[in-house]
């Protein structure tokens, strides 16, 4: 089965990870402490993306269907 995630992606986790811990990792415009962890994986993976890493797209949220 082949990697979901490039390594070079897993590469940006890590250290967004370890920014999130120290207390360093900023997100978006307001420049806000991110303290989520979710958040930060999102962050890593949102910078992965746009470098061109292997990462699958973005998850959208789905109408239900009408039974």
């Amino acid at each position: 089965m082949a990697r979901k995630y490039s390594k070079g992606a897993a590469k940006k986790v890590k250290r967004a990870l370890h920014k999130k811990k120290r207390g360093t990792l900023k997100s978006g415009r307001s420049g806000r402490t991110v303290t989520s962890r979710k958040q930060a994986i999102a962050i890593a993976l949102s910078e992965g993306r746009k470098e061109g890493t292997k990462v699958p797209k973005k998850k959208t949220g789905r109408k239900k269907q009408k039974s």
